[in-house]
């Protein structure tokens, strides 16, 4: 057995499904400065930084430019480009602003995705998540969809991790008060 075999057991073995963190946020922080008071923001672990993009993001529905301001600190090294950020906007065009919401416990179409409080989302891992060296590709669940939908982190030499690409803002079921079938 070749040692990247030995490795890919290993990782396999440390997920197994069951590797996975909670995160509660009395508040959603409501600016960069607060985010980066919270003690997550150490960003010594993957799913710390995979549970502040949720927040950014929320932020970003309310606000987007404290929401660009947060999630170029999640990035760290690596800001949002024009593109991303235009990617940003058409994501949140047509009033979706309640997708970053959907991640939270609680949070599902019949309330309109109104999370509890308070705020908790659970970030967890599989075993794909230690796949690529430097790279971890964590899930989380959303009230408005039926598979978990993907982060992906990346590792700085100072042992942060950073977030490298989300596909947190990708479509799920309407809230009651828009579904026009509901």
């Amino acid at each position: 057995m070749s040692i990247f075999d030995k490795l890919k057991n290993a990782a396999k073995e440390a997920v197994s499904g069951s590797e996975k963190e909670t995160f509660v946020f009395q508040a959603l922080p409501e600016s960069v400065e607060e985010l980066k008071a919270l003690p997550e923001a150490a960003l010594d672990t993957p799913f710390k930084a995979a549970a502040l993009t949720v927040c950014a993001l929320c932020a970003y529905a309310a606000e987007p430019q404290i929401g660009i301001d947060m999630l170029n600190f999640l990035r760290g090294p690596r800001p949002l480009s024009t593109t991303d950020i235009q990617f940003l906007r058409d994501r949140f065009a047509d009033g979706q602003t309640y997708v970053p919401f959907s991640y939270f416990a609680g949070a599902k179409p019949e309330n309109d995705y109104t999370p509890s409080e308070p705020f908790t989302v659970t970030v967890f891992a599989d075993s794909y998540t230690y796949q690529n060296e430097g790279y971890a590709k964590l899930n989380i669940a959303s009230g408005g969809a039926d598979s978990p939908r993907q982060v992906t982190l990346r590792k700085k030499g100072d042992g942060t991790w950073c977030l490298w690409e989300q596909f947190l803002t990708v479509g799920i079921r309407k809230p009651k008060s828009q579904d026009p079938w509901a």
